[in-house]
């Protein structure tokens, strides 16, 4: 059944990630878009902490979680997002849907292998400005997506080390549309660029039994700067005319390097609580099309602290005190600042993982509600609710059968 399910998600989730529009924010219009959450729905239900050890579902963020895995699991998962804008002089809303990731992990012994394809990026915007009798309009689609390949090993039973190799590929079209009120012809500047790469990152884990039922829990990845190579097509003309001016400009992009550290506590089975800071470069992703003098980067910085709680793991107990219940909290500080204040966004995170009977399998449930940015210098303040529904589907493969 799992086999069946595969194939046709992957191929239906291989023709949406390239048409789907990720985001409505007008922050997705500097660098490469707004970037996505690199983790699965578990993970973004505890506030995105990646340094417990699962022997049934993926750990997107550190490779080396594959070391630990002991069942076959195949994961897919969407997220709705509703979305209220705000600036000093106006109020909007935004609803966007769209599929999260979709990948398939297979324990080898000591060793465990995935692949995938997740989205990194996503452009989606549409802004107005006008000026006396000169009215601008910007518009922005599109995004970086990646598909990966990732391995682990268990080198002792409470270490493992592992590596994932990704290749980053998307386009990114953006449009600038002036009108001028006593003409009937507009000038545009369209941009189109296409983008790919490939990037790594490595990982370590490690679990320390402190006594009975009581676990320290620890992780590390590290990702390295890379090129993200930018093709950038510009065409300049006149609306209902051929262009008159084109231009292709090729650069090198630079993928910020990034470190993450987690430690956790608990008992791996029943209740575990964890705490991890990422920080990340700013790199320089931002192309000819999006510079802008009022505007600049610094480092990104996360904080996330999350866990969860199973009641009861005994097969013969109610349903409900065999549900995971996740919560956690998350504050990051973007890198972006503009007019001379940093876009910073804060948020809590709730999840339910609902055991599927008869198996090992889960249905994955959370919520993210928070704010992102400001309506102070000219801004925009994003309250946002997100509601996250992923599938984590386990199974033996490659068993023999045995008869009598």
């Amino acid at each position: 059944m799992i086999k069946k399910i595969l194939i046709s998600s992957c191929l239906l989730l291989s023709i949406v990630a390239f048409s789907q529009e990720g985001t409505s924010s007008p922050y997705s219009f500097y660098g490469i878009g707004e970037t996505r959450f690199n983790g699965n729905v578990e993970s973004r239900s505890m506030g995105g902490i990646s340094m417990i050890p699962d022997s049934t579902r993926i750990n997107f963020q550190n490779p080396a979680g594959y070391g630990n895995l002991r069942l076959t699991n195949f994961t897919i998962a969407a997220s709705s997002s509703s979305i209220k804008q705000k600036s000093q002089t106006s109020i909007t809303t935004a609803k966007r849907t769209t599929l999260d990731y979709l990948a398939l992990a297979i324990p080898l012994g000591k060793f465990g292998a995935g692949f995938g394809l997740i989205p990194y990026s996503s452009v989606g915007y549409k802004i107005e400005e006008k000026v006396t009798d000169i009215t601008n309009r910007f518009s922005g689609t599109g995004g970086l997506s990646r598909v990966f390949l990732g391995t682990g090993y268990r080198i002792l039973p409470n270490l493992s080390i592992g590596a994932t190799a990704y290749y980053n590929f998307g386009k990114i079209q953006i449009s600038s549309l002036q009108i001028k009120s006593d003409v009937s012809s507009a000038s545009r500047d369209l941009n189109v660029n296409d983008l790919n790469g490939v990037n790594f990152n490595l990982g370590l884990m490690y679990q320390h039994k402190m006594k009975d039922k009581l676990t320290l829990f620890g992780s590390l990845y590290y990702t390295p700067k890379s090129v993200l190579n930018s093709i950038n097509v510009e065409t300049i003309d006149v609306v209902d005319y051929n262009p008159n001016y084109t231009v292709t400009t090729q650069t090198d992009l630079q993928m910020p390097q990034k470190w993450a550290l987690g430690l956790g506590i608990g008992d791996n089975k029943k209740w575990v609580v964890g705490a991890e800071i990422t920080i990340q470069d700013a790199g320089k992703l931002y192309n000819i099309y999006n510079t802008k003098d009022n505007v600049s980067y610094s480092n990104n910085e996360r904080y996330a602290l999350g866990g969860y709680f199973t009641p009861s793991t005994k097969p013969f107990d109610s349903y409900l005190k065999k549900i995971t219940y996740r919560a956690g909290f998350v504050y990051e500080k973007s890198g972006l600042i503009i007019n001379s204040t940093e876009v910073n966004d804060i948020g809590m995170t709730l999840g339910f993982g609902l055991p599927i009977s008869g198996s090992f399998s889960n249905l994955n449930l959370g919520f993210e509600f928070g704010k992102k940015g400001t309506t102070s210098n000219d801004l925009v303040q994003e309250n946002y609710l997100i509601i996250n529904l992923g599938f984590s589907l386990n199974d033996k493969w490659f068993v023999k059968s045995k008869y009598r």
